[in-house]
């Protein structure tokens, strides 16, 4: 690229202030603790969760040199022109040892540049929106000098910072507080935590997402020449969410060559942080593999807005939100299912050490079956007690021995 049109988008860039009312993101501590660490801080997560918004947070206490590749001007940008770029920023700015750099996996071959910047011992932070390039470049050029952290759109406790409610530790507990808390998580349940769609609600702005979602950051990218196959295997996937999945079926189903394109499709959705699958648990790590599994979504907007169904089905909803829960938490997930079902069971090295269930109303017709699910799971992993997550119920269950906790989600997503 010339230089001096480089030199005229970095300048456009870093003259563009950031809002001052923006609410400070939970990962910010982590990432804030990360700077005087020799590693490259890779933040990724789903396009337009805040990634460059946490980045300009931690600049504007961290001042360094910023360029966002995902500028349309930067189309022709190549990996000999990093050099020129940091000339530029030594003529403008000055001698810095931070770097900062957004969307960067838009650029073949990024990770050579930024690796001669980590052998400088500069501190570098980079973002993307797609976990495999960054893992895989990562992973050639920089293993075990790097640090990743994953970003996904607000929390529940960031979602009520947002409508500037202010939480305290008596909040739960006094009726009005408590009232008005179960109204912003109706809110959220519903409508996620995306940042710019909390803030306008507006319908529009979640099909723009998705559309670059899938055309940049996976047709286009990957170069997906079956773009019909692919879109139907998305819808098909977000109208099952939460329920199982076979790689077959939906081979047969789509008319696609082998499974292992679905399997593909799939992961490359995964990298996108649209959608995830869930595992079903086996000790047999090659029936794990094989075995169905289940899907979830980034965000309950964009799961409502492109599903058909889930108006009425608020249960759904309430068990994505969960499971994204406990993404954010970064447990290491699965479903169980033997004779009976276990939405979730949470692994730790070699052992399962939490299990969870997830029932929006949790009543007379249910109550044996989630129950029995709990404690198949509790019983085979040999744990005391388990939980189960409600939209607004809350007691504690005794059988065989054990403990059942049956609390709200709201209440579970306040808990540090």
């Amino acid at each position: 690229m010339d230089k001096s049109a480089i030199k005229e988008i970095v300048f456009d860039q870093n003259k563009a202030k950031q809002s001052k009312d923006l609410i400070k993101r939970e990962v910010f501590v982590k990432a804030e603790s990360s700077i005087k660490n020799p590693f490259v801080i890779v933040l990724s997560g789903v396009r337009r969760c805040g990634k460059s918004t946490l980045l300009g947070q931690i600049r504007e206490k961290y001042p360094g040199y910023y360029l966002n590749f995902d500028d349309e001007r930067l189309v022709n940008f190549k990996l000999e022109d990093f050099q020129g770029l940091y000339e530029i920023f030594l003529e403008l700015y000055g001698e810095n040892g931070i770097f900062y750099f957004d969307e960067i996996q838009n650029i073949s071959g990024w990770e050579r540049f930024v690796r001669r910047l980590r052998d400088e011992e500069k501190k570098v932070f980079v973002s993307g929106s797609n976990a495999s390039m960054l893992s895989r470049e990562l992973g050639t050029h920089l293993t075990g000098r790097h640090l990743s952290i994953t970003l996904f759109p607000f929390s529940f406790r960031e979602f009520l910072v947002f409508n500037n409610f202010n939480l305290d530790k008596d909040s739960t507990h006094v009726t009005e507080t408590k009232a008005k808390i179960k109204r912003y998580f109706e809110d959220y349940l519903l409508n996620g935590g995306m940042p710019e769609y909390v803030k306008t609600k507006n319908k529009d702005y979640l099909k723009i997402l998705y559309e670059n979602i899938i055309y940049r950051d996976i047709l286009v990218r990957y170069g997906i020449n079956n773009e019909k196959a692919f879109k139907e295997l998305v819808s098909l996937a977000i109208n099952s969410l939460s329920k199982e999945i076979s790689f077959n079926s939906i081979k047969k189903l789509l008319k696609l060559g082998s499974s292992t394109t679905v399997k593909e499709y799939f992961d490359k959705l995964e990298n996108s942080y649209l959608v995830f699958l869930l595992p079903r648990f086996d000790f047999s790590l090659k029936k794990q593999i094989n075995s169905n599994k289940k899907v979830y979504v980034i965000d309950n907007a964009i799961a409502s807005y492109l599903g058909f169904k889930f108006s009425k089905d608020l249960g759904k909803l309430l068990e994505n939100l969960v499971f994204i829960e406990l993404k954010r938490k970064e447990k290491e997930l699965y479903y169980f299912s033997e004779k009976k079902e276990c939405d979730f069971v949470v692994r730790e090295g070699a052992k399962i050490i939490e299990a969870i269930q997830v029932c929006y109303d949790f009543n007379d017709e249910n109550r044996e079956r989630e129950v029995a699910g709990l404690l198949e799971a509790l019983e085979k992993f040999k744990l005391k007690e388990g939980i189960i997550l409600t939209y607004d119920q809350e007691e504690e269950i005794k059988e065989k021995g054990k403990r059942i906790i049956v609390k709200p989600v709201w209440k579970w997503l306040l808990e540090k």
